[in-house]
This record gives structure tokens, sequence and C-alpha cells, in this order.
């Protein structure tokens, strides 16, 4: 593997470099530097090795080359050897965003139906649909690459069987909003400190191992239990109402944007902070979309609500494969360009 990498530097260096006694000096300094990097921080692209190596030789754009390298020497380079590393999450682009909020927003509505208005129950339906979710997760774990439809099955499924938990641990068990809160939180740490610990990447978009993305998966199931739990906190115990509290939410959502853009506060640590906020935003919006209007709600029932925000969801998903398609269709199109060159 990274004998490759080693061939890839070289061949991009020797073409761009204007001396080979550049080469000489910058070279195994460059390699040095990447590859402790690479193992600590998951480095993916070449493209980040070609900066490297542009940083370290204080060279311009323009006294390296036009030629653009390649995207990169494989999909993914292994932090550690033998350690299989596979990219299977999509990137943390405004879509993701706008298909996780809406599929943690049906999971409240279309767990609801199920429990409420079907009548079946929350320790029954908890019981079959944590088993759904085990099954889809199991095809998630297994594939080598990133599905779309699994991936959001198991977003979505992650989502239902949250709300379950949290419902069954509030209301079934009588364990009431705070002391459920404080339960899940204390697992929720437990598990990203367990996963730190590890050594595992904590990365949360693109490239990661099957270790880590249990950890990956297991956080996201906590964490839309945990905000499920505050979403109702927040609704019922503070009196807030369905509409206040997903504008505060909403308004923490924007809040946590604003840092990731503009500063330089760690991205994996708001990640999850978001990723929980997205969840009680979905608890209360959909909520407001189901409660009777006495309660503050919009009176649309369970299944109504569901099914328009399943609408919303398909229409997120649709711009995100068009999305994948034209990247698909560039990259071939790169592909093919840079063969006729040869």
């Amino acid at each position: 593997m990274w004998a490759s990498v080693h061939n890839e530097l070289n061949r991009i260096v020797q073409k761009s470099l204007p001396h080979k006694s550049q080469i000489t000096h910058f070279l195994p300094f460059t390699i040095s530097r990447f590859t402790s990097r690479a193992k600590d921080e998951r480095m993916t692209y070449t493209t980040d090795v070609v900066n490297e190596i542009k940083t370290t030789a204080h060279m311009s754009d323009e006294e390296f080359g036009s030629e653009k390298p390649v995207e990169a020497a494989e999909d993914v380079i292994a932090p550690v050897e033998g350690t299989e590393v596979i990219k299977k999450i999509p990137p943390l682009t405004p879509i993701y965003w706008c298909e996780k909020m809406t599929a943690t927003t049906f999971g409240e509505t279309f767990a609801d139906f199920f429990s409420q208005t079907l009548g079946f129950g929350y320790g029954a339906t908890s019981t079959v649909l944590l088993s759904f979710f085990a099954v889809v997760l199991g095809g998630q774990l297994y594939v080598k690459s990133y599905w779309p439809n699994l991936f959001w099955l198991v977003m979505a499924s992650s989502s239902v069987a949250g709300t379950l938990i949290s419902d069954f641990i509030d209301r079934t068990l009588g364990w009431g909003y705070p002391l459920g809160m404080g339960v899940l939180l204390s697992i929720l740490l437990v598990i990203i400190g367990i996963w730190k610990l590890t050594g595992e990447s904590m990365n949360v978009a693109g490239a990661m191992t099957r270790k880590a993305e249990v950890f990956y998966w297991s956080t996201i199931l906590v964490s839309n239990t945990l905000g499920t739990a505050l979403g109702d906190f927040l609704s019922d115990s503070l009196n807030l109402g369905f509409g206040l509290g997903a504008g505060i939410i909403g308004g923490l959502l924007v809040i946590c944007g604003i840092l990731a853009y503009f500063t330089r506060v760690s991205h994996v640590l708001l990640f999850w902070v978001a990723f929980v906020l997205t969840r009680p935003f979905g608890a209360t919006f959909g909520d407001l979309l189901t409660k009777s209007k006495e309660k503050g709600g919009l009176d649309l029932g369970t299944l109504k609500a569901s099914m328009v925000i399943l609408a919303l969801f398909l229409i997120c998903f649709a711009i995100e494969m068009y999305m994948l398609y034209k990247a698909k269709k560039a990259k071939a199109a790169k592909l093919a360009e840079s063969e006729g060159d040869v």
C-alpha cells in the first residue's frame, strides 16, 4: 500500500520539480511527514500529498506544473497496514443534513404511528423495529462501498428505534425525561470514550474501518434516543411548546453550522452536537405536525404526517442521487480525457 503511494509521489514530484536536487532534498522529508500524519489523521486523497509537497518546497502552482494528479491513489489510504478502510459514509453537505432531519422526523412520526395509532405499545414495537434495525445495519456493515439506499434505510430505522427506546425508558419504565437523558448521555459518552481509546479514526464522513463504523452506528442509535428524550423534555416538561422547541433547537443547529464554517472548533465535536440536536428538532417538529390543535399541534395525524415527511426526504434523496450521477459522469469524462492524453 505505502509502496504505491511512494511511487505516486515520485511520479508527481519528478515531473513537477525543476531540479533533481530539489527532489533529493524535499521528497524524503515530505514522504516521512505524510506517512506519519496519514496514520494519525487518515489523510485520504493524493491531492493532500501534492499540497504537502508544494508547501514544503515553497512552490507556487505555476512552478509546480499545470498537470493535475489523479484524485486518489486508491479510494482510501489505510491508517494501519492490514486494516481495511472503506469509503461508505456520505460527505457532510447541506443535502446530507436535509436528509438527516427529514429521516429523523419521519422516525418520530412513524414510530408514533406504530406504538400509539395502531396501539402496539412501546415494548413490542421496539423489539420488532430494533430487530429490523439490526438486520439492515448488518447489511450496511457487510457492503464495501457507499450504498445510498441502504445507508439512509439504516439511518431512518435507527431514528425509529431511538424514538421507541426513548419512549420505553421515559414512559413504560417510568424513569422520566431527566433521569432517562442522564443515563443516555452517560452511555453516549462511554461509547465515544471507548471509540477514542481504541485509536480508531473518529472521521464522520467518507472512509472508516469496520470497527470504527460499528462505533459510528452505535453512537448514532444512542444519539437518536437521547435526542428524542431531549425534544420531549423541552416541549412537555418545560412547556415550551412544539413550535418554540423546534425553533430553539433550529437556532442551535445554525450556531453549530457557523462554528463549523468560521472557526477552528473540532468538526467531529460539532458533528455529534449537531447530530444529537437534529433528533430533538425532528421530535418536536414531528409532534408539531401530529399532535392535536389543543396541544399546540397541527393535528395531521401520524400517518399523514409520516407520508408528508417521507415525500420531503425522497426529494432530498433524489437530489443526492442526481449529484452522485453528475460526479460519476464528470469523473468518467476526466478519466477518458487523461487516457486520451496518454
